[in-house]
């Protein structure tokens, strides 16, 4: 399938769309995913309304990617250096599973002579995303090109757009153990039956399921996220006083936003030279009447039908 690539905002992007009518937005800017858009045009993924389109500032929302560094669990910069690089098309990916039906671009990014000033480590990330009915996938590699070993973090930090952030509860991460960002990362174990919001939360969940499940009542919409390679999920959301603190992100911003991410964070992935790691996530979305009983988020986690 060719590739549909325009230019907005000054920034090149791919246009992905597929039969049923649902479309997504790729930029070669951070291999970041800025849309996604179902067969009704609704968009899913937030994106924050002062948004900055311009290097070297990553762009707030979507689905940017964080490597080989997650937030600040680390030395290097907020969230490392993948997403406010320049990326290629990848015109000679390995072969993957075939993708029926399915709109997709696969794109590469290198590691340069100023990368290595700032991580010494000679890496290719790899990232297949992949548009079909109903549902996003992307498809992340490294490979280690350098002639030791490395270790890294991984993460794909997924805005998704909510009605408000009151209204909604994520399922699939109770009696879990995480780390408390606002408690200087200091270890708790999940007491909720599922994880409400009436204030700012910056957690990395561990060692979570395969499939976690957002219950946005308002709009009888669940998000479905599935995932390998990242065993860890983190949570956002800044709620209203760090909300204004943060210069590319509207007063109002964090009543309709919600991150909810797939993560590496805890125990580091290891690749020997030449090795390379592989991790995979879907978004879906189902109509959720959850408000008024009649889905069973459980359904949902566990594929009961």
């Amino acid at each position: 399938m060719p590739i549909n690539l325009i230019d907005a905002d000054g920034l090149p992007r791919i246009l992905l769309t597929e039969p049923m009518g649902s479309s997504a937005e790729v930029l070669l800017y951070g291999g970041q995913v800025v849309s996604w858009k179902n067969e009704r045009r609704e968009e899913l993924l937030f994106m924050s309304s002062k948004a900055i389109w311009k290097p070297p500032k990553a762009v707030r929302g979507g689905i940017p990617v964080c490597f080989p560094q997650f937030g600040n669990f680390g030395s290097l910069e907020r969230h490392g250096l993948a997403r406010n690089r320049m990326w290629s098309l990848d015109d000679s990916p390995a072969p993957l599973s075939p993708v029926t039906n399915q709109s997709t671009v696969d794109l590469i990014l290198k590691s340069t002579e100023d990368d290595l000033k700032t991580w010494s480590q000679s890496f290719e990330l790899r990232l297949r995303i992949s548009l079909g009915p109903g549902k996003l996938t992307l498809i992340p590699r490294v490979r280690n090109i350098d002639n030791k070993s490395f270790s890294f973090m991984f993460a794909l930090r997924n805005y998704l757009s909510i009605s408000d952030i009151s209204e909604v509860r994520i399922e699939g991460l109770e009696t879990l153990d995480y780390l408390d960002n606002l408690m200087n990362r200091e270890r708790y174990t999940e007491q909720a039956d599922a994880i409400t919001f009436d204030g700012e939360v910056d957690r990395v969940y561990l060692r979570t399921p395969s499939k976690i499940a957002i219950i946005d009542h308002e709009k009888k919409r669940t998000f479905v996220l599935r995932k390998d390679g990242m065993p860890d999920a983190a949570v956002w959301n800044p709620w209203d006083k760090k909300a204004k603190a943060i210069s590319d992100l509207g007063d109002e911003d964090y009543k309709s936003m919600l991150c909810v991410d797939s993560t590496a964070v805890e125990s580091q992935i290891v690749l020997k030279p030449s090795e390379e790691w592989k991790g995979y996530q879907e978004l879906s979305t189902v109509s959720s009447s959850y408000c008024s009983g009649q889905l069973d988020p459980r359904k949902v986690l566990y594929g009961f039908t």
